[in-house]
């Protein structure tokens, strides 16, 4: 099977995983198990908890110790075993530890896709950054597919979508064993104790272009996790004032169109950081962030369904121009030898720091705009505008990244 094929399958899988209870896992959890909205920020938080880590010591061992696609392998099969056991859960406690779980052997498996993919391109003598996004963009695909697979078949509001994201894990952790061998750097050097601990990557905090990278990363990295702890909520919302409606009969296909514009963004990163460079590629991202919150103040599944489809389709340019342009960034950056740990330094940023601030500091304003069980969404959504805005205005001053514009090669 040609290789691109391949790799295509193995991203496919990789968001299929997630795609399958990410976006629907909230409604189940108040709709059907009655978990409060601190429960639920809580369990999302897991993500960040287990970022903040993981992704960094999964590729440490990538880096270090164990081919890239066993490590892959092995997270997804024991992914799989969580997923399986948290369907059978029912109080918040519990879930909470078991997804965390999950959560420590997912997270770092994004990271170590991308590295598997980066690698494997690498050793055929493709082009990373012009053959990467097209066979990425089947990841995107494979989430948009789980999303309809749990809504159209009716398990947006029980614990089928874990079942299901178990079965996608199960099939993924076998097939990353097929995948060509991703052996682990070999070095001569003698390292210090950081080096042989594989603390490498955190040398690139000492660059200052870096560092002030990395920073915004998280807060847009907070930014992600906003809409998807609330989107399904703010949404089901309407079921009282408009219970007829395309976005509350089928808020998950709805929210699916985010995924769907992220298909067409993708394709067009190598244009745009070729062109204009990391620096205005992410100013792009953050402001795109500023039209996705401030169409949500302002939209409503009934007549303002218009700006909320418009919101979910900036969606992709504020994902992709942010996520994939980062990580192809931070591979460009970093050195070889270290480059499975820059990536979990990435997601240690993002998927940890990041979301674990954003889904705490999101609660923290959706509980302070509800009274009495109602929410404002209105205020919430632009106060997280005003959150982006204000990183739109600080990171062209910070972040000081002159760009050179490649040649064909």
């Amino acid at each position: 099977m040609n290789i691109k094929v391949r790799l295509i399958i193995m991203n496919f899988l990789e968001f299929f995983v997630w795609g399958s209870w990410l976006i629907s896992i909230g409604a189940y959890l108040g709709g059907t198990l009655h978990f409060t909205g601190a429960q639920i920020g809580a369990i999302f938080s897991t993500l960040g908890i287990a970022a903040l880590f993981m992704p960094a010591l999964l590729g440490i061992i990538a880096d270090k110790y164990m081919n890239a696609e066993k490590v892959l392998g092995i997270c997804h099969l024991l992914g799989a075993c969580m997923l399986f056991w948290d369907s059978m859960i029912s109080t918040p406690q519990a879930f909470f530890w078991v997804m965390l779980l999950n959560s420590m052997f997912y997270m770092p498996t994004i990271a170590l896709n991308n590295t598997v993919s980066y690698i494997v391109l690498e050793q055929k003598g493709f082009n990373i950054v012009k053959d990467f996004p097209p066979i990425r963009v089947w990841g995107t695909i494979g989430f948009i597919a789980a999303m309809w697979a749990v809504d159209l078949f009716g398990w947006k509001l029980n614990n089928m979508q874990l079942v299901f994201s178990g079965v996608a894990a199960l099939i993924l952790g076998v097939y990353a064993f097929t995948m060509p061998a991703c052996p682990p750097a070999k070095s001569v050097k003698t390292g210090s104790l950081a080096t042989s601990l594989g603390l490498d990557a955190f040398v690139l905090f000492k660059q200052k272009k870096m560092l002030i990278f990395f920073l915004f990363a998280m807060c847009l990295g907070a930014a992600l996790q906003i809409t998807n702890a609330f989107g399904s909520s703010f949404l089901e919302s309407f079921r009282s004032t408009l219970p007829d409606s395309f976005g509350v009969k089928h808020p998950i296909l709805l929210l699916s169109i985010s995924q769907i514009s992220e298909t067409l963004f993708i394709l067009t990163i190598p244009f745009f950081l070729q062109r204009f460079g990391i620096k205005k590629v992410m100013l792009m991202s953050i402001f795109a962030w500023v039209f996705r919150f401030g169409l949500f103040a302002i939209g409503n599944p009934g007549d303002g369904l218009p700006l909320l489809v418009l919101s979910m389709i900036i969606y992709g340019m504020a994902f992709d121009f942010f996520n994939i342009s980062g990580s192809l960034f931070v591979e460009r950056e970093a050195p070889s030898a270290i480059r499975a740990s820059a990536q979990g330094l990435f997601m240690f940023m993002t998927n940890g720091l990041g979301a674990m601030i954003g889904g705490y500091c999101s609660g923290l304003v959706v509980d302070y705009f509800t009274v009495n069980g109602v929410s404002n969404w209105h205020h919430i959504w632009i106060t997280f505008a005003a959150y982006a805005l204000l990183l739109g205005i600080l990171f062209p001053v910070t972040f000081k990244y002159k760009h050179e514009k490649e040649t064909s090669k």
